[in-house]
């Protein structure tokens, strides 16, 4: 009995675990199958949402990833106007005629098509170039002009001894004359069509033609594109200017739908996604706003017969308006030009080519009129002027006097002076160097007489008072070199010798001397050491008019979107504070007080502008020295006359900034000085009250 037991208990054992194992298999099963019912559903629920719900959202999104969207030519960019809303820059329609390279089109073929061509497209063919003429001939002519290389050089170039721009080189200088000579008309003229089909960027459109087409010509390029395969016409757009050359060097340019981007500016437009056939800005302001003043592109679908439907229209680049008021500028150009002419003809003017006129906003910083005019002699004895408006931002000069009201307030604040102080205006003379004078002995004078006169002495005091030194006739004077650090960063404070961060592609900061010898402070403290452009000086004096603060010039107003007809404004440029001058308001009233002297009987600028205007302002004279002769030394002495002020003295509404550099130099026959900055400052003032008024 125990054995059957035994036995028993065994089998129930064992089909207890079979039950468990079937159990187990079962619940697994039902697992697997409720999960495939599940992963099912949620197959079915996104079909149903992709097939049915989602169903347009999708097509709409299969239709785009098969389908080829191209761009359209550039779209015009938008206008420039003046503060009057006077339009400067404009677009006008113009007819082109160009070439795309087809796809896979053979060397031979672009030759048969050159032939076709040049019986319908009317160029001066007289261009071709000798060059262009050997292509060609190679291009036609290539078993024979490889004949014309030896075996050992080709066995060179096997051996890596020379390159292949090394054959191509001999290949060209093998075509003799006569060979080029023996040419056709018509084959010198395909040699000048090819070669405008293959300029430039590969397959970016070649202009054939984009000046003087006849509408026949137009319409007999349209109707034969299907015989002259990859040719074809186009009306485009070109910047047009309504004052012709007037501020066009600020303007700035666009590059040609025949150069596309720019070499030296691929890098930067590359980056921001324009393609290398793309006309873009390459210089002044239509470089600098380039972001606004771009058109958006039509956008095209390409269509199963390769035709193409417009998929987004392009846009008008935004226009923007500028701080400049156009008439004044206008005046203010024609001005420089009379004035450089007459001082031509002037005695000891060998040397003077240029002048610089700067008219703005103290209150805002907005630049109503600038310019700079150079005159260059030809060799027929005549001159010519050309615009060097940029050399107010990129060429510095020595300024002279014109900067001491900057130095004046460094001394009161660092204790070089006290207000209303006297000092006798002797010279001043350092063991081992020149002398240092004023213009002329001007007796006892205070620091309103000082500015007013214009001494040097009063100034040297004042410098040898901050760096510390203890001064005596012809002795040594050692001063702190820190008094260097002081001058120039105050300086900084006025916007001298700091860029002013005008809105303009490029700005210059000047020279910084590098020597801190005792003598240089001196010369610093009078504007005869640094060099300062004349954006800078006219920073520094419309910081003086507005009370203390520097303001950065600016030269856009405003931005405005194309479609709204200056309606809609995107931008507005607000008045930008860079820095405020840390003066006691009595020194600063005190600098103000000696500006007003300057102008005023007695002072070096009376009636330099007509005294009914109210000026203020400071005038500058400074030694420079240039190299005459090319050879990279510095060889003559001349003399820069500077100026800058403001008007009305009691209600700054414009600063003005005149300079003439060079205009006279040392002369042993001549010791006139022409007085063009003078007659420049009296003729610009005059016309800002009768145009801006």
């Amino acid at each position: 009995m125990k054995k059957s037991n035994k036995i028993f208990k065994g089998k129930n054992s064992y089909y207890q675990k079979n039950y468990c194992q079937d159990e187990v298999i079962e619940k697994r099963y039902n697992l697997v199958i409720g999960a495939i019912v599940f992963f099912n559903m949620v197959l079915f629920l996104t079909l149903f949402q992709v097939q049915v719900v989602n169903h347009d959202e999708h097509i709409i999104k299969a239709s785009k990833l098969n389908r080829t969207i191209v761009e359209g030519t550039d779209a015009p960019r938008g206008r420039i106007y003046d503060r009057n809303l006077n339009i400067i820059v404009d677009n006008k329609a113009n007819r082109i005629i160009y070439y795309s390279k087809p796809r896979g089109i053979t060397q031979s073929k672009e030759v048969e098509l050159a032939y076709k061509a040049i019986k319908f497209i009317d160029l001066d063919y007289s261009r071709v170039t000798e060059r262009q003429l050997k292509t060609f001939y190679i291009i036609n002519n290539r078993q024979e002009v490889n004949s014309k290389i030896t075996d050992l050089e080709w066995q060179k170039l096997r051996e890596r001894r020379i390159s292949l721009s090394d054959i191509d080189r001999l290949r060209y200088e093998r075509i003799t004359d006569d060979e080029i000579g023996n040419m056709s008309d018509d084959t010198k003229k395909a040699a000048h069509m090819y070669h405008l089909m293959n300029v430039g960027y590969s397959f970016s459109d070649k202009i054939i033609k984009n000046r003087g087409i006849t509408e026949e010509e137009y319409a007999v390029i349209s109707e034969k594109i299907d015989k002259l395969e990859g040719f074809n016409t186009r009306l485009e757009w070109e910047r047009y200017y309504p004052y012709e050359r007037v501020f066009r060097s600020v303007l700035g340019r666009v590059s040609t739908s025949r150069s596309g981007v720019p070499l030296e500016l691929k890098d930067h437009y590359l980056e921001k996604g324009y393609s290398l056939n793309s006309r873009v800005g390459v210089s002044g302001m239509e470089f600098q706003y380039e972001d606004y003043l771009r058109g958006v592109k039509n956008t095209y679908q390409v269509l199963s017969d390769r035709s193409l439907s417009l998929h987004e229209p392009g846009k008008r680049g935004s226009d923007i308006v500028l701080t400049i008021d156009i008439e004044l500028q206008k005046r203010v150009e024609e001005i420089l030009e009379e004035q450089l002419r007459i001082a031509k003809n002037e005695p000891n003017t060998e040397l003077y080519n240029r002048s610089f006129v700067i008219v703005n906003d103290p209150n805002t910083g907005e630049i109503l009129a600038m310019a700079g005019m150079q005159i260059v002699e030809n060799e027929d004895g005549e001159y010519t002027i050309y615009d060097f408006t940029p050399g107010l931002f990129t060429s510095p000069v020595v300024p002279g006097s014109v900067v001491k009201a900057a130095s004046q307030t460094v001394a009161y604040k660092y204790g070089g002076v006290e207000i209303g102080e006297v000092r006798d205006d002797s010279c001043i003379k350092i063991a081992s160097t020149p002398i240092k004078c004023s213009i002329r002995y001007m007796g006892r004078v205070n620091d309103i007489q000082a500015l007013a006169r214009s001494s040097n002495t009063y100034q040297y005091r004042s410098a040898i008072r901050i760096g510390e030194g203890n001064y005596s006739y012809n002795r040594p004077l050692s001063l702190k070199t820190e008094a260097f650090d002081i001058y120039r960063n105050e300086f900084k404070n006025f916007g001298l010798g700091i860029k002013t961060e005008i809105d303009v592609p490029v700005e210059s900061i000047g020279y910084v001397g590098p020597s801190k010898d005792s003598g240089f402070l001196l010369d610093f403290a009078i504007g005869q050491y640094d060099t300062y452009t004349p954006i800078q000086i006219s920073q520094y004096m419309t910081t003086v008019a507005n009370g203390g603060s520097r303001l950065k010039p600016l030269l856009l107003k405003s931005v405005y979107d194309s479609s709204s007809n200056l309606e809609k404004k995107i931008k507005d440029s607000s008045p930008e504070v860079l820095n405020v001058l840390d003066v006691e308001k009595e020194h600063f009233s005190r600098v103000k007080e000696g500006l007003r002297a300057v102008m005023l009987p007695g002072g070096t600028g009376y009636y330099v502008i007509d005294p009914s205007y109210n000026p203020a302002g400071k005038t500058g004279t400074s030694e420079s020295f240039v190299d005459t002769t090319g050879d990279g030394v510095i060889d003559t002495q001349t003399i820069t006359h500077t100026f800058a002020g403001y008007m009305p003295y009691d209600d700054p509404k414009y600063v003005l900034t005149v300079i003439s550099p060079d205009v006279s130099h040392e002369n042993r026959t001549s010791r006139t000085v022409t007085r063009v900055n003078r007659r420049l400052i009296g003729e610009v003032s005059k016309n800002i009250f009768e145009i801006m008024e």
